[in-house]
């Protein structure tokens, strides 16, 4: 028996049919996602892929300044460490990708990428180690380019990190081609994240912490032993969004407690990452 049921479309294949579909009985972009919100609505199509086509427009509006990782929070290696320095870096990030900085601290030189270091470890392999020999070369960007046009970029050029400068050409952050899909598809897990408490905190030292926006309040509770409200909010981005009283802005800050959160990482759809620091008293 023939099925009358279309086949499944993946979103992007979907967007492609609505698109054509409409072109001409749309004048605006306003129009456009107001028929895909309709759609959803009518469930053409679910809330995520709608999520997902809302993200790409997305994309085309925001700049690398409004997503990337600040300076303040890459994790670099030196260009003159030893291996067993930047093995330990490697190990304890969970990374794959490293900007490579010069002995004084100013300039990213390269990028290294984990793998590469996999010959250097093998038990008995005498050959000397030296970074600049296995680092790749590091692609700079301005802070004011387009997530879309950085995209297209990414993927001529097989690159998956680029260093972003300020209008001085001193470096601002960095950014990832996983940063750019996220902004589309939503957070991406990779085989780092686990399901421990440790997930979204990471000690930078100092009585500082980097905490993921999506670390649930529970955990977070647990880790520092304190007694945030659990109850009405899921995560600590949901929770310093309620103290702020609206989505907050990356440099923002806050005190909640005894603790001092600042943004350092969002985007117009939510808080993607905090910095914690305990407050002196």
């Amino acid at each position: 028996m023939k099925d009358d049921h279309p086949p499944s479309l993946s979103p992007m294949n979907w967007f492609t049919r609505f698109y054509d579909n409409y072109r001409g009985r749309v004048n605006t972009r306003t129009e456009l996602i107001q028929k895909i919100q309709k759609a959803s609505k009518k469930n053409i199509i679910d809330h995520k892929t709608m999520n997902m086509i809302e993200g790409v427009f997305q994309v085309s509006e925001m700049q690398v300044e409004d997503i990337m990782i600040p300076r303040g929070q890459m994790v670099v290696v030196d260009e003159d460490g030893t291996l067993e320095e930047i093995h330990k870096v490697v190990v304890t990030s969970g990374h794959s990708r490293f900007p490579v900085i010069d002995e004084e601290h100013e300039n990213i030189v390269g990028i290294l990428l984990a793998k590469d270091l996999l010959p250097y470890l093998n038990i008995g392999d005498a050959r000397e180690f030296e970074l600049t020999d296995i680092m790749r070369p590091v692609i700079f960007i301005p802070e004011s380019k387009r997530l879309d046009v950085l995209l297209k970029e990414f993927r001529a050029s097989r690159n998956h990190m680029a260093i972003v400068i300020d209008e001085y050409a001193s470096i601002a952050g960095l950014i990832t081609i996983e940063d750019v899909l996220e902004q589309i598809v939503g957070e991406i897990d990779d085989e780092h994240d686990t399901e421990d408490n440790s997930q979204g905190i990471l000690a930078r030292g100092g009585g500082r912490y980097t905490i993921k926006a999506l670390t649930p309040v529970e955990d977070f509770n647990q880790f520092f032993q304190s007694d945030l409200p659990e109850s009405e909010f899921d995560t600590m981005g949901g929770l310093i969004t309620s103290y702020f009283g609206r989505l907050p802005k990356r440099d923002e800050s806050i005190d909640v407690e005894n603790y001092h959160f600042k943004i350092i990482n969002a985007d117009s759809r939510r808080i993607r990452l905090l910095e914690l620091s305990t407050q002196t008293q």
